[in-house]
């Protein structure tokens, strides 16, 4: 089997072990979420969102180093050179260890602010603590014993992670809802399942890891004396942490500004909205992040003719697909709330178009991929320049337009750095080119998303016009809408890009060979 192949296969069945639990976890946490609505309440839906938030600022001090690791480990894995793997990994989890304390100290620095934090949230302040120290647990247990897991990820074996993983959490959901549906004080048992299969998943992982690479014995004490025969690790961890400052901001401060300004109840409101997105935008990285490894890979051979058709396949393939999401969503996710939850926890109109641009663009990041795949991490100012921009924006907009100018703050850091930025700096120092091509490219995108997008929407109009009451008429005009936008698209992209024609043959000759 060539390595194209392997790597395709290997990206394939990555897809398809993550894509099936996609499904029955997107099931299990929108039945969650509204169970935890209406026996816990908006409030301790609310909390709980906050609380993750908090913890993902403690979790900034991983400064971003399993990112550097697994583009070390490439090289390694290609060579089958398990004594580097081994060292590589034991730096990675002497790192982690000092990571772990960090994340400790500030935890208990924060518990501490808690009574002011959440001093007008209508919960039980042990709820409070009860919450933030099961999710502490988890991350620990990252920091300690689930690290050595980036040797399955960065050998595009993320499928064992996902079935080992996936189907103890999927239990864990089960037993929550039940616990809060039939059992007094629910919310306590939901802390302690939540703990419990965070320990199991943990042993589970190992049990894997031994299971798969029995020559995989580390040794993190030493990692101190060996990290200077890979300077590269720190390097880019280095350069990394601000990229992760970058990301954090992007992902974790909006529900704590928007409980800084409003309350609890717009964080839930926000974040039933965000469950869907985030919903959609898992099944698209299901369905494409398994790439990541494979295109590490790629790099490493050095083709640069295939690294730029593979590279304007997945363009075009992540565009196409994130418009079809945000069309959708764009046309159903009102109507699916109101089914939902019910028509109090509807979105201003406003904020929900702007939410729908932040969607489309984080849908659409192939650079990314392909940025960390060469290593380039030297940009620490951008996501600096881009976490100043979303924080200083959100608040400023945020006082004066409330939701909207909080999310508009958002957007504008990402139409600068990602959509700007980013495209230049991998053609500039990835592929050595002129960023006119990806300009060129884009334009073009433009115009062929809003024929479909006012074509297929003042037709769906007419034709599929109609109130919705129930989830049946709700799928069925899904399904319609989908297809039809789906359809109408892939013509017009089939027609004028060739990177949609490429990988269409991609896909037909994987169907071929399967058959």
């Amino acid at each position: 089997m060539s390595a194209i192949e392997s790597r395709t296969n290997r990206s394939l069945k990555n897809a398809k072990v993550a894509l099936f639990f996609y499904f029955i976890n997107l099931m299990l946490q929108f039945f969650s979420r509204k169970i935890f609505l209406e026996y816990l309440g908006v409030e301790v839906l609310g909390l709980n969102t906050t609380v993750q938030n908090l913890l993902g600022c403690l979790n900034l001090a991983e400064l971003g180093i399993s990112g550097a690791v697994a583009y070390t480990l490439y090289k390694p894995l290609y060579e089958k050179d398990t004594q580097a793997i081994n060292e590589i990994v034991s730096i990675q989890g002497w790192l982690y260890r000092k990571v772990a304390y960090i994340v400790i100290a500030g935890s208990c620095v924060l518990m501490c602010f808690f009574p002011l934090i959440f001093e007008k949230a209508k919960v039980p302040l042990w709820y409070t603590y009860g919450s933030f120290i099961v999710l502490l647990a988890g991350a620990l247990f990252s920091y300690f014993i689930n690290y050595r897991q980036i040797v399955l990820t960065a050998d595009q074996k993320e499928y064992k992670i996902t079935l080992n993983v996936q189907g103890f959490k999927i239990l864990k959901v089960i037993l929550q809802i039940l616990a809060i549906r039939y059992l007094d004080n629910g919310y306590v048992y939901w802390m302690i399942l939540e703990f419990l299969f965070s320990a199991v998943a943990a042993v589970v992982l190992d049990k894997v890891l031994k299971r798969e690479y029995p020559w995989l014995k580390l040794t993190p004490a030493k990692g101190k004396e060996i990290k200077a025969k890979y300077p590269e690790i720190i390097t880019k961890t280095k350069q990394m942490f601000f990229h992760k400052i970058g990301a954090f901001v992007l992902f974790q401060t909006s529900p704590l500004i928007i409980y800084g300004y409003a309350s609890l109840t717009l964080v839930a409101i926000y974040g039933n909205y965000m469950l869907i997105i985030t919903g959609v935008s898992l099944l698209l990285n299901s369905l494409l992040n398994s790439v990541g490894a494979g295109i590490g890979n790629l790099i490493a051979e050095g083709d640069k003719k295939k690294i730029k058709s593979v590279y304007w396949e997945l363009t075009s393939l992540r565009i196409w697909l994130a418009s079809i999401v945000c069309f959708c969503i764009y046309k159903l996710g009102h109507s699916f709330i109101t089914l939902w939850v019910g028509q109090d926890f509807v979105l201003n109109q406003s904020a929900f178009l702007v939410l729908i641009v932040i969607t489309f663009i984080g849908l659409t990041r192939t650079n990314d991929i392909f940025l960390a795949a060469y290593g380039l991490y030297q940009d620490v100012w951008a996501p600096i320049a881009e976490a100043v921009l979303n924080l200083t924006l959100s608040v400023l907009l945020g006082y004066f337009y409330g939701l909207t100018g909080i999310l508009s703050g958002v957007t504008v850091s990402l139409l600068l750095i990602v959509c700007g930025w980013k495209p230049y700096f991998l053609y500039r120092c990835g592929f050595k080119e002129s960023v006119w091509e990806y300009v060129l490219h884009c334009m073009k995108y433009v115009l062929l998303l809003a024929a479909s997008f006012l074509f297929v929407s003042w037709g769906s109009d007419k034709l599929f016009a109609g109130i919705i009451s129930s989830y049946w008429q709700w799928g069925i005009c899904a399904i319609k809408l989908l297809i039809t936008y789906a359809i109408i698209s892939i013509l017009l992209f089939v027609t004028l890009d060739s990177g949609t024609r490429s990988y269409i043959k991609r896909i037909h000759l994987l169907i071929k060979n399967k058959l």
